[in-house]
């Protein structure tokens, strides 16, 4: 159809399918079809089977990713969250082994990882001038150290009695493998929170204080209400890393989720969520982390170094972080041409 200034319109809107190939999902995809195909070629004993056997342990940090998501998305950083998954799996182990009932074990760890997540967010929206990066750090530190001086330095605590931690390492049968429950669980939640951040209102409110927190504040939203669920939320997040990761370990030590946190936001970058805040979905976050754990377990089986793993998740991320930017560059210059 022609306009007013004799040019063409173009009234026949973009295939959805092309739409959502071309999107950041649709290369993530792509992505992890490729992975798990370098994996099977890389070693021979990566199969479906194997890596349902393998992967629970890295599964865990899937539940710090999934907050983290909401994290970033407000423009901020939460650091201290390895931390914490140190903290909640040593009180996951001590109250186990004083013979109180497996679901007081829970809740003390829940209750633990929840308090660490309010302290964030209580410092965070009382002392707003404060950079949520230090503030984390200094969490972080805190909590650690804690874990430190009840374990002792370099010390280690072992869980006594496992009945109820074998329960969360429990794998349902369905032919084709056992399937560990905590993938059922991560789907679940992962889903659930990629419809509250995309769909509600709640969610977002979420992407406006990210957009724009002052003009999210004058628009009536009530931001530092919003930063302190979401960060309370993360602490609860990483008490639920802590158990399962006592699930596939039957202990803790100090050094326990050292780097979870930037798994996490790894993770979430890597599946297109900005850390500039105000952009991307958690969907991507998701499809990244299972891109990143085939990987991890597909390496892992040719007993490839552990820092070879993490430069190649940082080149990863490097790429995630560089590649819009060059894209854009590119689409610049073509119209420029």
């Amino acid at each position: 159809m022609a306009g007013k200034s004799g040019r063409t319109i173009n009234n026949v809107p973009e295939s959805s399918v092309k739409r959502m190939i071309l999107s950041w999902e649709g290369i993530l995809v792509l992505v992890l079809i490729g992975v798990n195909i370098f994996c099977a070629f890389f070693s021979d004993v990566y199969n479906v089977a194997n890596l349902l056997r393998q992967m629970p342990y890295y599964l865990a940090e899937m539940f710090l990713m999934i907050i983290m998501a909401f994290i970033l998305v407000m423009g901020e950083i939460d650091i201290s969250v390895g931390a914490t998954v140190c903290l909640c799996a040593t009180v996951s182990c001590i109250v186990c082994n004083t013979g109180a009932p497996f679901i007081v074990v829970i809740l003390a760890t829940l209750v633990t990882g929840t308090l660490c997540g309010a302290l964030n967010a209580l410092i965070l929206t009382i002392f707003t001038e404060l950079p949520p990066m230090i503030v984390t750090l200094a969490t972080q530190i805190i909590f650690r150290g804690i874990a430190e001086i009840v374990l002792g330095s370099g010390g280690s605590i072992s869980a006594s009695n496992t009945q109820g931690f074998k329960i969360l390492s429990t794998k349902i049968n369905l032919g084709f493998g056992k399937v560990p429950i905590i993938l059922f669980l991560v789907l679940i939640i992962g889903i659930i929170f990629a419809v509250i951040l995309g769909k509600s209102t709640f969610g977002r409110r979420v992407y406006a204080v990210g957009t724009n927190r002052l003009a999210a504040h004058y628009s009536g939203i009530h931001v530092q209400k919003i930063r302190f669920i979401i960060y309370t939320m993360m602490g609860t997040a990483a008490a639920i890393c802590a158990l399962f990761y006592v699930s596939s370990s039957y202990g803790a030590n100090t050094t326990t989720g050292n780097g979870y946190e930037m798994d996490a936001i790894a993770m979430a970058v890597f599946g297109g969520i900005s850390s500039t805040g105000g952009k991307g979905n958690l969907a991507g976050g998701i499809l990244s982390a299972f891109a990143i754990v085939c990987l991890r377990v597909g390496l892992g089986q040719k007993n490839v170094h552990a820092q070879v793993v993490l430069l190649i998740v940082g080149a990863l991320l490097v790429a995630a972080v560089a590649l819009p930017n060059i894209i854009g560059s590119l689409r610049r210059a073509v119209k420029k041409s």
